[in-house]
């Protein structure tokens, strides 16, 4: 029996790897960031020894934090990332390194391929950028890098919960309309990471989001709409309106040719897995009808 092992097991995509794996009856182990610092490369080398394949879903998310912490985003983002690709090909497993389309530079206007060469804005995007270099040159001839973006999910905060909680005490919720990308939903990917090493798909990159494009108006609207709250409560703006430290890619829509090259469907469309998401459950108990003073 193959067995797994999933790093920043407590994060949103972690739960979600660890339900898809109990599911399927699979063997595995599962690491929160507090039981394994992967920065650590002797703990990495004790922690995954007897595993044919390593997930990781351990990140540096703080995207605006990191512009001013970049050592601890490096350490995470790259040199734990290098490190578990070192292990992975000591123990002759495979590595899942989760990565980003934080590595873009969003200034494209048709879907980004997979060899597109990386041009990150922002310390995040650089780590990461950084990460996907050392584990494909740490191990070439048993790593997948898996690049998504806009995740949301059942387990921990996220902009779709956020927006649900923020319309529960206002009457409106302001939202841009110039960063486009694909809102994916965290289970979806899951399974998808999965298929890799059920298909033995070929090694390299691959973009896991969900298919289709939106802006995150149209991401917000959509999601009122499954909530049952009146989507003329999104107010249009653009992100002028919203300065942060961290430079944000404008597009961020990524193509799916890999899966197609592999034999293997790419991910549904993201307007059916938001439905399939709402009707689960994934969002919790919805005040649609609530109100409050802007």
């Amino acid at each position: 029996m193959t067995r797994y092992l999933v790093t920043g097991a407590g994060g949103m995509l972690g739960r979600d790897l660890q339900a898809a794996l109990a599911v399927r009856g699979a063997a595995f182990t599962a690491l929160t960031r507090a039981e394994l610092d992967i920065s650590d490369r002797d703990a990495v080398l004790r922690a995954t020894e007897g595993y044919d394949v390593i997930v990781n879903a351990a990140a540096y998310t703080k995207v605006d934090d990191a512009e001013s912490h970049e050592a601890d985003a490096f350490a995470v983002n790259a040199t734990g990332a290098g490190n578990l690709a070192v292990a992975a090909r000591e123990n002759g497993a495979t590595i899942i390194q989760v990565s980003t389309d934080y590595v873009f530079d969003g200034r494209a206007t048709t879907p980004y391929a997979e060899g597109t060469p990386r041009n990150p804005l922002s310390v995040y995007g650089r780590s990461k950028a950084e990460g996907e270099l050392r584990v494909l040159g740490e191990h070439p001839q048993g790593a997948y890098v898996v690049r998504s973006a806009w995740l949301y999910g059942a387990h921990g905060p996220n902009f779709a919960r956020t927006m649900l909680r923020l319309i529960s005490d206002r009457e409106t919720v302001s939202v841009v309309t110039d960063q486009h990308g694909q809102p994916t939903f965290t289970r979806d990917l899951a399974a998808q990471l999965l298929l890799l090493v059920d298909r033995a798909a070929p090694v390299g990159i691959y973009h896991g989001t969900n298919s289709g494009a939106a802006s995150w108006f149209d991401f917000t609207q959509a999601l009122f709409r499954e909530a049952g709250i009146d989507a003329v409560r999104v107010v249009p703006t653009d992100s002028s309106q919203f300065v942060r430290p961290a430079t944000r890619p404008q597009y961020s829509v990524l193509g799916h040719d890999a899966w197609s090259r592999a034999g293997i469907e790419p991910m549904r469309d993201w307007p059916a897995a938001l439905h399939d998401a709402a009707q689960s459950g994934v969002f919790g108990e919805i005040d649609g009808n609530a109100s409050g003073d802007r």
